[in-house]
């Protein structure tokens, strides 16, 4: 069995490949003698075709520090960690609340999936913790004295009229109802997310370490029974985010500077009191995207956390459209806001304008064959490199997502190759929702269906003989 030390050389001898191949076939490197055809684009064009040709490939760019990033934290860190190792007992740990926000619309799911984390909790040696979950509309969890379910009532309205998520998640947070110190630990869940004995130490060190405000680690969605197979490949680009841009920002940075995910957040209780929730409209819609920029702006502290947890990606198209249109929205109104300076949301703001531009610079493909435009030559090596690096995502997220262990070699390539079918499907569904999220109403919040009703009652069969 390999180390996760070969393993790491093996996936950056194969990251260089891909990007030399890619930069070969595509021109960003030209080999011997071989040259383009030179002509005048002004001449052929004319002035204001030349210039959108010029201007639509230079947005081709926007994507480039997300690159460099993602590059950076794919071959810098091991992308491939052992198993998270204690580096304290977890009897002296702080005290941790695990808060799960829900809607209240999938009780059987939420009640399997307390019970599933709280295994894992026990079984990873936790002994200071509660599970709270946190919904508009009562569940009936069953009374335990490591359970606290709160029901937001329809009455309470936040100063600032902030809604949605970010209403419950402050509602916890006020004064009667909040019962943590300042100085314990919340870990934030969505109502699918399931821990891992990995991602409990992780969480373990990284209170024990109590260097930093807040942390966040890696999710993967190919875990147990894959739903739809389309969307499950094609977020295997967010694992290698979470592994490489992600893990890059806060390991090297300690700084959300392109923002973070709203699951698998650690949060210190007084910092996150002290940054909130009650953000307005604005931070409603992305309120993960919003309190880090907040916390971001006063100057907290952020790390990577070791371990992954597990979700699933959306089961129908549908969803996968609703949420990446709620997500572009949402970044949206977090880079337009006038309470967040400029300098602090400027990564996050070309990379949320590299989405938004997407349409336009999709173009290129087929406007790069129609209409070709001469370019320098490092202008063709830099977007050679951002395509390689890009489509290799895939193939990185399909390798860490998937055990080869699990479905062989034979399904672990097709797997592979699926992934990068999905890239042609992933652009223009990224298209679509970029359009319907420019033009459709931004202050919604659209909850995605995650309970698999065969996973539940297998889960219940299981644990009821």
């Amino acid at each position: 069995m390999l180390t996760g030390r070969t393993k790491h050389i093996l996936h950056c001898i194969l990251l260089f490949t891909v990007i030399a191949v890619f930069e070969i076939f595509t021109g960003g490197v030209r080999l011997g003698n071989s040259r383009l055809e030179e002509f005048d684009p002004w001449d052929r064009y004319g002035y204001v075709g030349t210039f959108v040709l010029y201007l639509l490939r230079l947005l081709t760019f926007l994507p480039l520090p997300q690159v460099l990033f993602n590059f950076a934290g794919l071959t810098l860190y091991s992308a491939f960690p052992d198993k998270v190792t204690l580096k304290g007992s977890p009897l002296l740990a702080p005290f941790l609340c695990i808060r799960i926000v829900t809607r209240g619309d999938y009780p059987e799911l939420v009640r399997v999936n307390v019970a599933r984390n709280m295994t894992c909790c026990t079984e990873a040696g936790l002994e200071n913790f509660l599970i709270e979950v946190v919904t508009d509309k009562a569940i009936g969890l069953t009374p335990h004295r490591r359970v606290r379910e709160v029901v937001v009532p329809p009455s309470y309205r936040p100063k600032s009229g902030a809604l949605f998520k970010a209403r419950a998640l402050q509602y916890c947070l006020e004064d009667g109802v909040n019962i943590l110190a300042d100085t314990d630990w919340i870990v934030h869940l969505d109502e699918e997310t399931l821990l891992t004995e990995n991602s409990v130490r992780g969480i373990i060190n990284f209170v024990l370490d109590g260097k930093h405000h807040f942390g966040q680690g890696l999710i993967t969605y190919a875990n147990e029974d894959v739903v739809n197979w389309v969307t499950t490949l094609a977020d295997s680009f967010r694992v290698a985010d979470d592994m490489g841009k992600l893990r890059l920002q806060f390991s090297m940075f300690h700084k959300p500077l392109f923002s973070w995910k709203g699951s698998y957040v650690v949060t210190q209780v007084g910092a996150e009191r002290q940054v909130s929730f009650d953000n307005g409209l604005d931070g409603s819609v992305a309120e993960d995207c919003y309190f880090a920029m907040r916390a971001y702006t006063e100057g907290y502290s952020f790390n990577f956390v070791e371990g992954e947890m597990w979700e699933k990606s959306p089961f129908s198209l549908c969803d996968f459209v609703q949420q990446r249109k709620r997500w572009l929205q949402g970044i949206l109104l977090v880079v337009h806001s006038k309470a967040i300076p400029f300098r602090y949301k400027l990564l996050l703001g070309i990379s949320c304008y590299s989405w938004v531009t997407m349409p336009f610079s999709t173009s290129n493909v087929v406007l790069a064959a129609l209409c070709p435009i001469p370019c320098p030559p490092l202008m063709d090596f830099v977007c050679a490199f951002i395509g390689a690096v890009n489509i290799y995502m895939y193939v990185f997220g399909v390798v860490k997502s998937f055990s080869l262990y699990r479905f062989g070699m034979l399904r672990f390539l097709l797997c592979i190759c699926g992934a990068l079918c999905t890239i042609p499907f992933n652009i223009l569904i990224e298209n679509v929702a970029v359009i319907w999220g420019l033009f459709g109403h931004k202050h919604r919040f659209y909850v995605v269906n995650k309970e698999n009703k065969p996973t539940i009652e297998k889960y219940i069969a299981i644990n009821s003989c």
